[in-house]
């Protein structure tokens, strides 16, 4: 049998924004994800991987990891665990670590990647790794897309998946994308959950939480148990993740909107949101946002600033 590498990216950042600071979000904290990255290389190894290519973590996780790998006794030191190599690669402290991480694996390659962090991590991840399936691992502070799950089953999913020993129809999903251009240029970013204007000017802090600024959003999928704008549209109308739609909303202050909806916008956080209407966008089909001087939002994170002058499309794929 030839051999099998999983790549496994651990964002020593995720689930530290200014939402634990304004809301009742909680820190996830580092040394918990190097523990983590231990369980999945017991469940990987299980599974048959062979060797588990690791992007560089600072930040506490390599040196938890390393204390688990250290201290393995009894049953724990008989499993097999893969052979760890981690990238030599210079970083950045930020999102082209994860970036680059996503391309060095894909040029490898690897069977799968398995992704540490929140909603911004998984969009950078899945936008520089190509058509190789990702095991999505919630570690961030207002997730949408990644679940809670736990690593040892993760991993020997994964592992299952990546050494082919489980084959068949329902394994890998597929999950949309929507797709950013601005000022009719090609495609410049995207987001795997949703993507809003809020008129608040700066990037600044990024993570969004002040609801009445913001006054339109497409979502690719719309769950009763997110937090964030996906709840929001969700309260509105739900979209499952495998339907072949997103939803594309107006929204405006409460005192202004026909239909208010109090939803869950941050961990802690429960606040009302006005509606002003919200209609389908079918696969293909590519959105105008409204011009307006603002910042524009990639999965809950203002990413780029917008002058009044600058077109932005949202297209779901």
């Amino acid at each position: 049998m030839p051999s099998v590498s999983v790549g496994v990216i651990a964002n020593p950042a995720s689930g530290r924004d200014v939402r634990r600071l304004v809301t009742g979000a909680s820190v996830f904290d580092n040394a918990e994800k190097g523990a983590m990255v231990h369980r999945l290389l017991a469940g990987l190894g299980a599974a048959g991987v062979d060797r588990v290519v690791m992007m560089p973590a600072g930040s506490g996780v390599s040196a938890s990891l390393q204390r688990h790998l250290g201290g393995r006794t009894g049953h724990l030191a008989a499993q097999h665990l893969p052979i760890l190599e981690v990238l030599d690669m210079a970083t950045a402290e930020d999102a082209r670590d994860s970036a680059a991480a996503a391309r060095a694996m894909a040029a490898r390659p690897v069977a799968a990647i398995v992704v540490l962090g929140g909603d911004g991590t998984h969009r950078v991840v899945a936008g520089h790794c190509g058509d190789i399936p990702l095991c999505a691992l919630s570690t961030g502070t207002n997730n949408a897309f990644p679940e809670l799950r736990e690593a040892t089953v993760a991993g020997v999913a994964t592992g299952l998946v990546a050494t082919g020993r489980l084959t068949g129809d329902g394994l890998l999903r597929r999950d949309k994308r929507l797709e950013v251009s601005l000022n009719g240029g090609a495609t410049r970013d995207g987001a795997l959950v949703d993507v809003a204007v809020t008129a608040e000017r700066w990037v600044g802090s990024r993570a969004l939480w002040r609801p009445g600024a913001l006054t339109e959003a497409v979502v690719a999928f719309a769950s009763p148990s997110a937090v964030g704008l996906s709840a929001v549209a969700a309260a509105v109308s739900p979209v499952a993740r495998g339907a072949p739609f997103g939803l594309h909303l107006r929204l405006a202050p409460p005192e202004q909107a026909p239909t208010v909806v109090t939803v869950p916008l941050a961990p802690g956080l429960v606040i009302e949101v006005g509606v002003v209407d919200a209609r389908r966008v079918a696969a293909g089909e590519v959105v105008a946002l409204a011009p307006m001087a603002g910042c524009l939002a990639l999965d809950g994170e203002r990413e780029h600033e917008l002058g009044p002058a600058d077109r932005v499309t949202v297209r779901v794929a």
